[in-house]
């Protein structure tokens, strides 16, 4: 698991790939699944090492240990990890 945070607004923090495509995918994605406005943007969160990656390429959401959906963007670094994503991953070290 590593940290990350939100993208930047308007910026899905991936180059190519086309706009219509990202478009077309993050309808369907939220047709499916909900990204979440909320504390989100005030904490980083606990994501699979891989669903981040994925993301960068893709310009997808992640899921967070949390629930919490959003694009990653930001440097996890400068924000507070998530209370309820830490809580989750202590539990899973053990």
């Amino acid at each position: 698991m590593i940290r990350a945070s939100i993208a930047e607004p308007g910026n899905p923090g991936q180059p190519g790939g086309g706009t219509s495509t990202l478009d077309r995918e993050l309808e369907e994605l939220l047709n499916t699944e909900q990204i979440e406005p909320g504390d989100h943007e005030r904490f980083s969160h606990y994501v699979p090492k891989d669903k981040i990656l994925e993301s960068a390429i893709s310009g997808k959401p992640v899921k967070a240990l949390c629930g919490k959906m959003w694009i990653p963007g930001r440097d996890p670094e400068k924000f507070p990890i998530c209370p309820t994503c830490k809580e989750i991953y202590d539990t899973m070290k053990k």
